[in-house]
């Protein structure tokens, strides 16, 4: 039996995974997020969310392919790797992979250095880019995410912190393709953690449980904690924060993106959508290429260190 505290029951594995399937797609029908008719490119990093989604859309009936960036993050990039690539082979499924040191000439230890970015921002960056160009060029409709009710409720508690409007008006379950960019959608908004670590067990998926070395630190992981502390005293509070601000903030700042209501350029280098003339991504590129390779371990926090060593 499954502990599931924010339902005030406990669940067996049958109706776990009739709970997460529920979710999922009224999550998808609520927000008009996917059709049938659909191509899908799901975005999988070999951690539990991407690979579960991954596998209820496929269960679901939806025609869905993987993309796994290897970001060059020591043994975590070959353990986590590892793990897509045996769920797709098990599953006969199509998967991509990119390389950033063998495509781009980079990884993520290195472009951080390179460029003075913290490493998630530079992850985070080169992510974003080359899942959306993978996305046009094969020909897909919509690109998913496995990002979570956790992880949504985490970055919306650090946007309001700050209230940092634009950024608040852009956290949407679903962002239709415009300006260049593909349709994107998180079809887990309505399930956390806690569940799609269930939903793993019970399907028997393996999948890598470290977090990213260099990502300790991180505040997303602070407000996450401080999310949990709560959900712990109040069980369902994410659930009640997060769908509470789609169902009654997120209208009202409907317009206040200047990134979605703006015109943007094309980039000089890649042909491919800026506010500038260079996008990020290709200068990003152009510095961190011509860096010499920076070792995983020189980029680690103090406390990342601890753990790592």
């Amino acid at each position: 039996m499954i502990d599931l505290p924010r339902h005030n029951a406990h669940f067996c594995a049958e109706h776990l995974q009739q709970l997460c399937r529920r979710q999922m797609a009224k999550a998808v029908d609520d927000f008009d997020m996917l059709s049938m008719e659909d191509r899908i490119l799901v975005a999988v990093s070999g951690g539990k969310d991407s690979l579960a989604i991954w596998d209820m859309l496929v269960e679901a009936g939806y025609r869905a392919d993987g993309l796994y960036i290897g970001l060059g993050i020591g043994e975590y990039s070959t353990d986590s790797g590892g793990y897509v690539r045996r769920f797709a082979e098990q599953r006969g499924l199509t998967l991509q992979v990119i390389d950033l040191r063998d495509d781009y000439g980079y990884d993520i230890p290195t472009a951080s250095r390179a460029t003075g970015r913290v490493p998630c921002s530079a992850c985070g960056l080169s992510k974003r880019r080359l899942f959306d160009r993978a996305a046009l060029q094969g020909g897909y409709d919509v690109v998913v995410t496995g990002h979570n009710l956790d992880d949504e409720a985490a970055v919306l508690f650090g946007n309001t912190l700050r209230w940092d409007i634009e950024y608040l008006a852009r956290q949407l379950p679903v962002l239709p393709a415009a300006n260049g960019f593909p349709k994107k959608v998180k079809p887990l908004i309505r399930l956390t953690e806690r569940e799609m670590a269930a939903w793993c067990l019970v399907r028997g998926i393996d999948y890598v449980v470290e977090e990213c070395p260099i990502a300790a630190g991180n505040k997303h992981l602070a407000y996450k904690e401080s999310l949990n502390a709560i959900e712990a005293r109040s069980p369902g509070a994410k659930s009640a924060f997060y769908l509470g601000f789609l169902d009654r903030m997120a209208p009202l700042l409907a317009g206040y993106s200047a990134a979605a209501a703006g015109q943007l350029n094309s980039c000089e280098r890649c042909g491919e959508p800026t506010t500038g003339d260079i996008c990020a991504f290709c200068r990003l590129v152009e510095k961190a290429a011509v860096h010499d390779p920076v070792p995983v371990e020189m980029v680690l926090s103090k406390r990342a260190r601890k753990a790592y060593s």
